[in-house]
């Protein structure tokens, strides 16, 4: 694994210029500016790809556009308008229970500190993240699939889970990139599905030297 020492700053700026010129949104970016859909779809993503969560997602804002309309939805309902997501029955039981929380306990906001959104049920590390990163414009590192494998091929990392790849990424990725680096990485990650073709793309772009 490179120290930051050894991994120049210039070598990881190029990575973000590169996937930002070869950038196509992501799906779920579209709640960006909305804590509640931002906490919400990001949560139902978990094993699930961009297209089935953006589907049970805007079914379910049809039905429940904020907390307080989530919270009146019955488990069953919820479980219908999110299927077929991974793990729906879970995921319906933590939404009910974290709208409830959310508005009882927080008044009705979706809270901004780290801690508290970890709190949540059913929010991890990548959601409290995102939530932080997108919907309130907080420097956080979320590391999902995408990231993971590519700060691997890279090389910049060398880690068998993303809750790795976040402590070593914090150490090495300047502060002012960690905004970018999930949306470029998830966009590189979905136009490249498998190992090849993004060596193929890194490669092309000079950027495993």
């Amino acid at each position: 694994m490179l120290s930051k020492s050894n991994l120049k700053e210039n070598k990881i700026q190029r990575v973000f210029n590169v996937f930002e010129k070869n950038y196509q949104e992501v799906p779920l970016e579209i709640f960006g500016n909305d804590p509640y859909k931002t906490l919400v779809s990001t949560l139902l993503s978990s094993r699930t790809n961009d297209d089935t969560t953006l589907a049970a997602s805007k079914r379910l804002f049809s039905k429940a556009p904020n907390l307080q309309s989530l919270n009146k939805l019955e488990e069953l309902e919820i479980r219908n308008l999110i299927y077929p997501v991974g793990f729906y029955k879970t995921k319906a039981k933590h939404l009910k229970a974290l709208a409830e929380i959310i508005l009882y306990k927080h008044k009705g906001i979706v809270p901004k500190k780290k801690e508290d959104l970890l709190s949540l049920p059913g929010v991890g590390n990548k959601t409290a993240n995102l939530v932080l990163n997108r919907a309130f414009g907080k420097p956080a590192i979320a590391v999902d699939t995408h990231v993971h494998r590519i700060s691997n091929l890279l090389g910049w990392v060398n880690t068998k889970n993303p809750e790795q790849t976040e402590k070593e990424l914090i150490k090495i990725i300047p502060k002012k990139n960690w905004k970018d680096l999930n949306r470029l990485f998830v966009s590189i990650g979905r136009q490249h599905k498998s190992k090849k073709r993004l060596l193929e793309f890194l490669q092309k772009n000079n950027l495993l030297s």
